[in-house]
């Protein structure tokens, strides 16, 4: 199944290589559209090549040595994070396509003889990379029956979990309209998830509204879901404010509501600009306040670091020699994420928990070190300074 599944999937990706790219290269495109149709494309013309000229091959020598087909998977990984760069620009290219979907690309459809529409094609990427991970699932379950060595096909799945849900936050990101910044310069989104928020502005906390969070290592946006029922011809998200984390405090519950945290933005003027987040669940809203503090406190290690080098080496030299390098977590419950469509554990099979292998072990700092758990996070209670620019954008 896997290798007719992959035939059929590269016989697709001919259609619109061989098809309709070669058409509009050959007979030229709309003056309207110059320009757009890389948009629209994006780098499926890399994900064909390699997938006729290598992948398929590959798969097939597998029929007489299957030993192989678990390390195929694991050796590509970072190949296969083309993937991620064709869902990040799927929206941009979804929205162009639907401008030309009944005139323009009709007209080809009917030229080249297809029975899909080019979005139906275009489509096929995102569908082939989720179905892989299920694939091997059932390899993993006959293998297990068989009673055979299964080390190398979990991490095979594990690899195959991974990316698909790093595309999936690439397609819900690139469908963010109105940021004017740049997202690729935000760092790594850990987490994002939909929340009840209520604004605190000068003691008047506004109505609460639903708001899709996206957590990145440099900002936190908040944007308003979008849909189809509104007059877009996508679903999507608007941008509405966003907290960088220089300016960033987390206070971790509220009015013992396990379910509930604050995020404030403290303003240079000194005015501080309270976010009340509700989560759907109390394991959603650990997951969310264990990765901001752990992002404050590899920013306050760095900014450490680079007041003073030498006390700052010192002192975790001595730390790491008397094996305190690790202090006590938050909860026994802070291992347990839920499964955030942002962030993933690589080291935990057949659950995904999230995990951000980029940074350190997360643990709150203790009371005796002046934070008690109802307390909030920031950088600035550390005594540094943040840039002198707005630390909250509205919109």
């Amino acid at each position: 199944e896997l290798i007719e599944t992959e035939k059929h999937y590269v016989g697709d990706l001919a259609f619109i290589v061989e098809g309709y790219m070669a058409t509009m290269s050959s007979k030229g495109i709309p003056e309207d559209m110059k320009g757009k149709d890389k948009i629209v494309f994006g780098n499926i013309h890399q994900i064909f090549d390699w997938h006729k000229d290598y992948f398929l091959g590959e798969l097939e020598k597998c029929l007489a040595e299957p030993e192989r087909l678990a390390q195929l998977f694991i050796k590509h990984e970072r190949r296969l994070h083309m993937y991620v760069v064709y869902c990040q620009n799927k929206p941009k290219s979804e929205h162009i396509v639907s401008e030309y979907i009944e005139t323009y690309f009709e007209e080809l459809r009917q030229q080249l003889g297809h029975r899909l529409q080019l979005n139906d094609l275009l489509i096929k990427p995102v569908q082939r990379i989720m179905k892989y991970q299920l694939l091997l699932k059932d390899f993993l379950k006959y293998y297990t029956k068989a009673g055979m060595d299964t080390e190398e096909l979990e991490k095979a799945v594990e690899v195959m979990c991974f990316v698909p849900k790093r595309c999936n936050d690439m397609m819900n990101v690139g469908r963010l309209q109105g940021f004017e910044g740049k997202i690729t310069a935000q760092g790594k989104l850990l987490q994002q998830d939909t929340f009840t928020v209520a604004e605190q502005d000068s003691g008047f906390l506004s109505r609460a509204k639903e708001r899709r969070v996206f957590l990145f290592e440099q900002l936190v946006i908040f944007s308003e879901p979008i849909d189809r029922k509104k007059g877009f011809s996508v679903p999507g998200y608007v941008f509405k404010n966003s907290i960088k984390v220089s300016c960033l405090g987390v206070e971790p519950s509220v009015d013992g509501d396990d379910a509930r945290f604050v995020l404030t933005s403290r303003n240079p003027d000194g005015s501080v600009v309270r976010f009340q987040l509700q989560a759907s669940s109390p394991e959603i809203c650990r997951a969310w306040v264990n990765d901001m503090v752990q992002i404050l406190e590899t920013q306050r290690n760095f900014l450490n670091a680079l007041q003073s080098p030498i006390e700052y080496l010192r002192r975790e030299s001595k730390s790491n020699s008397l094996g305190r390098n690790m202090r006590p977590p938050l909860s026994a419950a802070s291992a347990l994420r839920p499964h955030s469509s942002a962030s993933i554990d690589r080291h935990k099979l057949p659950s995904l928990h999230s995990h951000n292998t980029s940074l350190p072990a997360l643990y709150l700092p203790s009371q005796g070190q002046g934070q008690g758990p109802g307390e909030t996070c920031s950088l600035q209670d550390v005594g540094f300074p943040t840039i002198g620019t707005s630390c909250c954008r509205h919109q």
